[in-house]
C-alpha cells in the first residue's frame, strides 16, 4: 500500500512502538521508521532486531523531517520530550502519543508545539504485561480500539489521515473527548490494575499463606491478578498520578460496592450475591460478543498434560 506518511518517528522503543513498526511492515507501509529511546541498551536492541530503519541518540534527531511523530514514552515523561522535540518538528507534521491518560498529556505537550504541527492525542487500547523492544508483535492491535481525542483546533484532514493509519494497523478507531476518555479508562483499566496490584500485595503480606502455596495453588482469579500486576511499574505510576481524579472517583464507587458485598456475606444474604453476580456476568458476555476476548475455557490457555 502507499504509506500515508513518508517518515515516521517513534519516541520510546518498547512494546507499543515495536508493535506499531511490525504492524506497519505487515501492512506494506514502506515508510522510513526512525526511532529513539533514552536507554542506550534499548537503542542497541532496536538496531539489532531491525524494527527501525534508523536509531538515533536524541529525540530531536529522530523527529527531523518526520511527517508523523508518535510519543511512546510514559505519560509523566511526555512534557519533557515535547519540549525537546518541539523546535525540530516539521511544519505540517502530525504529533500523537499512545498514553492511556489524555487530559494530562494534552496539558503537558500542547504548550511546546509550534504553529503548523497537527496534535492528535490517541490511545491504542492494547498491550501485554511484557515490555521492551523485543516484546512487540504485528498482531497486537488487531480488532482492538484506538481512541482519538483531538484538541479543539485539530485539523480534520490530518485526523482522517491518522485514523486511516490506525485502521491499516488492524485497529478499530473511535473519537471521544479527553475527559470522557480518562473516566472510561479509569473504569476499564486503571482501577482494575490498582485492585490487582493491591490483591497481589495482600497475598505477599499474608504470612499465614506461604510464597510456595501462593505460586503452586494459584487459582485463575489470582493468577490473572499477577499477570496484570507484572505490568511496567513506571508506566502505571505515571498513569495513576496523571489520572488522579477519575481513578479516585471509580475507587470510591468500588469501595461502596465492596462494602455492600461484605455486608451480604456477613449477613448471609445469598439473594443479593446471586443477583449481583448474575448482573456482572452479563458484562463478560458482552465483551466476548464484541470480539474483545475469547470464550475458550480458561481464556484459551494451553495446559500441559498431566503425568
Amino acid at each position: 500500500m502507499t504509506p500515508p506518511y513518508a517518515r515516521v518517528a517513534l519516541i520510546g522503543l518498547g512494546l507499543i512502538a515495536s508493535s506499531i513498526a511490525h504492524a506497519m511492515r505487515r501492512a506494506g507501509m514502506t515508510s522510513h521508521i526512525a526511532g529513539h529511546a533514552r536507554s542506550a541498551e534499548t537503542r542497541a536492541v532496536a538496531a539489532e532486531i531491525g524494527f527501525c530503519d534508523s536509531v538515533h541518540e536524541t529525540a530531536a534527531e529522530a523527529v527531523a523531517g518526520a511527517d508523523l511523530v508518535i510519543l511512546c514514552v510514559p505519560v509523566g515523561a511526555m512534557g519533557d520530550v515535547a519540549a525537546e522535540i518541539g523546535p525540530h518538528l516539521a511544519a505540517g507534521a502530525t504529533l500523537s502519543d499512545v498514553g492511556s491518560v489524555k487530559r494530562a498529556v494534552i496539558s503537558a505537550v500542547g504548550p511546546h508545539l509550534p504553529e503548523g504541527v497537527h496534535f492528535i492525542p490517541a490511545h491504542p487500547i492494547a498491550g501485554t504485561e511484557n515490555s521492551g523492544p523485543r516484546s512487540g508483535f504485528a498482531e497486537l492491535f488487531d480488532g482492538r480500539w484506538c481512541l482519538m481525542t483531538p484538541v479543539t483546533d485539530s485539523d480534520g484532514h490530518a485526523l482522517e489521515r491518522y485514523m486511516a493509519f490506525w485502521h491499516a494497523l488492524g485497529a478499530e478507531v473511535d473519537v471521544m473527548g479527553a475527559d470522557h476518555h480518562d473516566l472510561v479508562l479509569a473504569v476499564t483499566s486503571h482501577a482494575p490494575h490498582l485492585i490487582a496490584y493491591t490483591m497481589v500485595g495482600v497475598a505477599d503480606d499474608l504470612r499465614r499463606v506461604t510464597d510456595s502455596e501462593v505460586i503452586k495453588y494459584s487459582a485463575a482469579g489470582f493468577r490473572d491478578f499477577t499477570r496484570i500486576a507484572a505490568s511496567d511499574p513506571t508506566m502505571w505510576r505515571d498513569v495513576f498520578l496523571n489520572n488522579r481524579d477519575a481513578t479516585l472517583e471509580i475507587l470510591g464507587r468500588f469501595t461502596e460496592e465492596l462494602f455492600a458485598l461484605q455486608r451480604a456475606i456477613r449477613t448471609g444474604d445469598g439473594d443479593l450475591l446471586h443477583d449481583y453476580f448474575t448482573r456482572t456476568r452479563a458484562i463478560r458476555r458482552g465483551i466476548i460478543e464484541a470480539g474483545q476476548d475469547t470464550d475458550a475455557p480458561d481464556f484459551g490457555r494451553a495446559h500441559r498434560p498431566r503425568g
